[in-house]
């Protein structure tokens, strides 16, 4: 009932057309389009960026597998830092 049909959107298309051209229209759609596309490829450069920044600034310390054993030098100081908190 209160809705807009067919009919009423032909209406709107005519008008559009003929304030302003059908040139105008055509120049307005690339314009859109060549809008979107940029900022589709800022957002996908900015997002490899920030993955690429996450993954070089991680962290201060080096990595380490669970398959390494520490060595004496870092259990005892693991050691030593327990001793002086108790």
């Amino acid at each position: 009932m209160g809705g807009i049909g067919i009919w009423q959107l032909l209406i709107i298309a005519a008008i559009v057309v003929l304030v302003f051209g059908t040139n105008k229209l055509r120049t307005l759609g690339s314009d859109l389009g060549e809008s979107i596309k940029g900022f589709k490829k800022a957002m996908s450069d900015d997002e490899k960026s920030d993955q690429a920044e996450k993954n070089s600034h991680d962290a201060d310390f080096e990595t380490k597998n669970l398959t390494d054993k520490p060595t004496v030098d870092q259990s005892e100081k693991s050691e030593s830092k327990n001793k002086e908190k108790e």
